[in-house]
């Protein structure tokens, strides 16, 4: 991946390039997502993270307001609100 200029890095951390998909307990799979926004507390059931270890780590609840980055190929909430940023 090259480096992108400010107007692209800005554009995708708004949403604009790839997308948003905004979702609760359905689970989420084969996805593409680089960030998810939890809009309420919400509670993380399964989590499938690309390049990175001890992502069962996180199967627990977060708080509202948090965001999480990675290369994140599924995730399954038991209960909670989430916009995730898709690449």
């Amino acid at each position: 991946m090259g480096i992108k200029n400010t107007q692209a890095l800005l554009s995708e951390q708004l949403g604009q390039l790839g997308g948003v998909e905004i979702f609760t307990t359905v689970a989420q799979t084969s996805k593409d997502y680089y960030a998810i926004y939890f809009v309420q507390e919400s509670v993380i059931s399964a989590l499938t993270m690309t390049d990175s270890t001890g992502s069962s780590n996180l199967l627990t609840t977060v708080p509202a307001g948090m965001t999480l980055f990675g290369k994140i190929t599924a995730i399954t909430l038991t209960s909670g609100l989430a916009i995730a940023y898709k690449n």
